[in-house]
């Protein structure tokens, strides 16, 4: 229990230091907008492409007992769509702009906290954004992937209950991995070693990602969450 609110605390801690530095805020910000601005790129063209795709699914029926049917078949594909185009944006986000930004602010964060930034070996800026974006894929794909699976199979049983709770817990959890493991990965730690380190500290994330799951400022926190993120870091490397 005392995990759980300790991951809290340092999402929140992480929020108020952003919010005091401008630095922060502006590249939080920043962050906020990539996302928000992809997102509406992928749902204006399932709008666009909606009618087309709903065509060959199934073509609009001309008896009148069977159109309400079609209608609302419309209706679930248009909101199924563009829930995956938001997926899909989140994770296209991720790799290419977010994962630039969250490493910035993680950077700026440490130097805040230790006056330096400690990594293995300085590197040119093409090669640490690619280093990012092979860093930042299978932290956003995973966690996609198992929420799916998770979901889907509790479609599939009687457990559908407590699996939509368990498939929750687990994105809350990688989404605050997704910044925990910043540092760690910055200084070149091997992805095995890295994972390993998240299963021995689940409830941590768990707590950590609990505001991501609160409307409205989940939005806040998640623009935001990389500089909690280093400050846990920093503290368990030091402590």
């Amino acid at each position: 229990m005392m995990n759980v609110l300790s991951g809290i605390t340092y999402n929140w801690r992480g929020l108020r230091l952003a919010l005091q530095t401008p630095k922060l805020l502006l590249l939080g910000l920043v962050r906020f907008a990539a996302v928000v601005l992809i997102t509406l790129i992928f749902a204006s063209l399932v709008l666009v492409y909606h009618q087309e795709i709903l065509n060959y699914i199934w073509t609009k029926p001309e008896t009148r007992w069977i159109l309400w049917g079609w209608y609302l078949l419309s209706w679930l594909l248009a909101f199924l769509l563009i829930g995956l185009s938001a997926v899909m944006a989140f994770i296209l986000s991720q790799i290419l702009f977010s994962a630039f930004i969250m490493d910035l602010m993680s950077r700026i964060t440490e130097k805040m906290l230790t006056g330096q930034t400690r990594e293995p070996q300085p590197m040119p800026k093409w090669r640490l954004f690619l280093y990012l974006v092979r860093q930042e894929i299978p932290r956003a794909i995973l966690p996609v992937l198992l929420t799916l699976g998770i979901t889907i199979f509790g479609w599939l049983t009687a457990f559908g209950p407590v699996l939509t709770i368990v498939s929750a817990a687990a994105a809350v959890i990688f989404l605050a991995w997704d910044n925990t493991d910043l540092v760690p990965a910055r200084r070149l730690e091997p992805f095995n070693r890295r994972f390993k380190s998240l299963l021995k500290s689940l409830p941590f994330h768990l707590g950590f990602g609990l505001l991501f799951l609160i409307p409205g400022v989940n939005i806040v926190f998640l623009a935001f969450a990389p500089v909690g993120a280093t400050l846990y870091a920093v503290d368990k490397q030091t402590a």
